[in-house]
């Protein structure tokens, strides 16, 4: 592909941007900068604002390129953007015919052979057979877990598809899992008496096919733990909201144990071997039990290598256990010794499946190495034993970096992203391509330098009078993001009568329908935690500001990071807590400016934004924004732009930019 195309490409589907889309330097750069990596096969990490459009800047260039090319995203909704949106735009207006697919994990596609086992063939796992369908229902389900069965059923047999994506109602975990599968019980089409109608394999065929796949970042991490097994192969990887790959990757190489697992694996082992061997299911469920009381006093806490004898004896147990019940699985699977398969034998074999790759998640976890943290997570009535690896870059240096050109693009790049992601100095370009957005004009960026150390008494209460006074100035329209369910339910009672707006909280409605309300209601208040700090997008008047309650250094006592911060001995903090930190800080922050018009300020109620001496690191991650330490200024501010367009900032508050050399909101 020659470069030079790209932004003669780019300009041509600009100009068709409905309303006429506006030349972006940053896009055009972007746009550019991804060409030139794909064409000299090297790696490359941008930095884009909200508003440089960068799925465009990076989709034409591969398009462009004749590659295969996978866009790995790390929410369901730019993923929904690229396939509905994006993409078939460009394929309108680009000028270049290419094939686009969009592919998802096994478990969001409906089984056809687990569809027909559940209506009456198969296995004979019928409805009315399965103890407690009747009497279940969920949030948001339509009648019993059978009856919603029974609904996907009617759907499996009409969809072209067969992802769940397309359903007009959301069936409850139970009801799907009984017509789907998960990666480690699919015996794999060849295996599968409906391999050959499989939704799955026809959607992966539809991928292989396919000159831009668009996948979950999720899924880019397993194919990438199961040494290439999941996607077709490609040349590119484009990892969009790439602040996501390290934690996503740290899970995907990891390990899971819990006693949810054994008690599935017990219902599976249990429908398909003769009743006269159903003490191996009794057996798995025992072990599940066993499971749960060694993990619930830990929740929460790291758990060094065999250092609790319960669980090492739980997990012993556990291993014994699912050896036996491989075994019988293994005496009445059909088709062994080269036999055909024969009528139901699916469900053994999907049960087989699920035995061993539980057998080494429990071997993995029994097993800790110096290189991996253990602890349990979840909660008490419900733990979960989690493996990870200290240290993804090693990892992934082989797997991807080697093998794939990588391009890394976020609104916010975390600080030394690459070095922990593995990639090999001297391999890869970097550039910021700024935003179009004007944050100087725009944005305030006000820090409570007044409000007393959190730790000491009245300090709720001084953040509470503050709070209460930038909602008033604001006219309401406030999204205020804290760092725990506890001081956001604690502002919202105090505040809750006191201001004369609607008050909303995050666990009043799922996120969507809160959004939505939020967007409405143009004086309404939303309060929300760290679940709304990403992936909320409110242009326009509902919102004029937001306030963070706190700088959002992860919890001392994540078990994860207290690992890693062992490792970095002296130098954890500014190796560990404070790219998080700045970069949590920035996605938050970035909730306030979504179009080129709209405008307001950003309030951090944390002083150590203006007196610690890291400010700068976080500072500096931020947009470009105005400064001030005084509230005058914010309600000056709020009240609207000077006659210039300029933002108004009194004497006494602090005039400068996020990036200037000043110190910030100081004296």
């Amino acid at each position: 592909m020659p470069t030079a195309d790209v932004p003669r490409a780019l300009e041509r589907v600009v100009r068709a941007l409905p309303q006429g889309g506006e030349a972006r330097h940053g896009q055009r750069a972007m746009a550019e900068a991804v060409g030139r990596a794909i064409h000299d096969h090297r790696h490359l990490v941008v930095q884009a604002g909200t508003g440089t459009g960068k799925s465009l800047a990076y989709l034409v260039p591969a398009i462009l390129s004749g590659d295969r090319v996978v866009v790995a995203t790390a929410t369901k909704a730019l993923q929904d953007q690229l396939a509905t949106k994006d993409l078939p735009f460009l394929a309108q207006h680009l000028g270049r015919s290419f094939r686009f697919a969009v592919l998802k994990g096994r478990s969001n596609y409906l089984c056809r052979q687990r569809a027909a086992e559940v209506a009456g063939g198969g296995d004979q796992l019928v409805l009315d057979e399965v103890p407690g369908w009747e009497s279940e229902s969920g949030s948001g389900s339509i009648g019993s877990v059978a009856s919603q069965a029974r609904r996907l059923l009617s759907w499996g047999a009409r969809s072209e598809s067969g992802d769940r994506a397309e359903l007009d109602f959301e069936p409850t975990p139970r009801a799907w899992a009984m017509v789907s599968v998960g990666p480690r019980e699919c015996p794999g089409a060849h295996r599968c008496p409906s391999g050959e109608e499989c939704f799955t394999e026809a959607a992966r065929d539809k991928a292989a096919a396919a000159d831009i796949v668009v996948v979950n970042t999720h899924l880019y991490g397993a194919h990438l733990a199961s040494e290439g097994a999941v996607l077709p192969e490609h040349d590119v990887v484009i990892f969009d909201e790439a602040h996501e790959v390290e934690d996503v990757m740290i899970a995907a190489f990891g390990a899971e144990v819990s006693a949810g697992r054994f008690r599935a694996l017990a219902r599976l082992v249990r429908a398909v071997l003769p009743r006269d061997e159903a003490a191996v299911a009794d057996e798995l469920a025992g072990a599940a039990d066993g499971i749960d009381a060694a993990l619930a006093p830990h929740v929460g806490r790291r758990l060094p290598p065999r250092s609790d004898r319960q669980l090492t004896g739980a997990l012993e147990v556990a291993a014994g256990r699912l050896s036996r019940a491989s075994s019988a699985l293994r005496s009445a699977e059909p088709g062994v010794g080269g036999e055909e398969p024969k009528p139901g034998g699916p469900a053994t074999t999907r049960a087989l499946l699920a035995a061993g790759h539980l057998a080494g998640d429990v071997a993995t976890a029994s097993d800790v190495g110096p290189d991996q943290v253990a602890w349990a997570d979840g909660l008490p009535h419900a733990p979960v034993l989690k493996v990870a690896p200290l240290d993804i870059g090693p990892m992934l240096a082989d797997a991807l970096w080697a093998r794939t050109t990588v391009v890394l693009t976020s609104a916010t790049i975390p600080p030394g992203i690459e070095r922990r992601l593995g990639v090999a100095a001297g391999t890869s370009n970097q550039m910021d391509a700024g935003s179009p957005f004007p944050y100087a004009t725009n944005g305030l960026l006000y820090c409570a330098t007044h409000l007393p150390d959190r730790r000491r008494d009245g300090a709720e209460g001084a953040l509470h009078e503050e709070l209460a006074a930038l909602i008033e100035a604001a006219g309401g329209r406030t999204l205020a993001l804290f760092t725990s369910w506890r001081a956001m339910e604690g502002a919202a009672d105090a505040l809750r009568g006191r201001v004369p707006f609607r008050l909303m909280t995050q666990s009043e409605l799922p996120k969507p329908a809160l959004v939505k309300a939020f967007s409405s209601d143009e004086s309404s208040c939303l309060f929300a935690t760290m679940g709304f700090w990403q992936g909320v997008d409110v242009p326009g008047p509902a919102l004029s500001l937001v306030v963070i309650d706190r700088i959002p250094f992860p919890r001392p006592d994540e078990p994860l990071l207290q690992a890693r911060r062992e490792r970095f001995g002296p130098a954890a903090f500014r190796e560990v807590d404070l790219p998080r930190a700045a970069t949590l800080l920035a996605q938050g922050v970035g909730r306030l400016i979504r179009s080129s018009t709209d405008r307001g300020v950003v309030a951090v109620l944390d002083p150590r934004l203006a007196k610690a001496s890291y400010r700068w690191e976080l500072v500096r991650a931020l947009p470009p924004m105005t400064r001030t330490r005084d509230r005058h200024d914010v309600a000056t501010f709020l009240a609207g732009p000077s006659r210039s367009g300029e933002p108004t900032v009194s004497s006494r508050g602090a005039r400068g930019r996020a990036g200037d050399a000043a110190s910030p909101c100081r004296p």
